[in-house]
């Protein structure tokens, strides 16, 4: 099981109040559900940042297509 944290936000006061006069008892679980999905491509988005950052920066090597004449070669 894991564990939870609360996570405090500030909204408009005409918001909350539209929030309470809608009276829907799954608001606590559509705003978490939210908050995961946008935390989950924020954080895809990250990696892939660093993952293109890394590919520029990385040396270029041999060819698929050398690497396989050459083991084709060698037997």
């Amino acid at each position: 099981m894991s564990t939870t944290s609360v996570y405090s936000i500030r909204i408009d006061s005409r918001i909350r109040k539209m929030i309470d006069e809608l009276d829907d008892p799954s608001w606590q679980d559509e705003i978490r559900a939210l908050i995961e999905r946008l935390a989950r491509e924020k954080r895809k988005a990250q990696l892939l940042e660093r993952a293109r950052k890394l590919h520029k920066e990385m040396k270029e090597g041999p060819t698929a297509a050398g690497v396989i004449r050459e083991d084709r070669d060698a037997r």
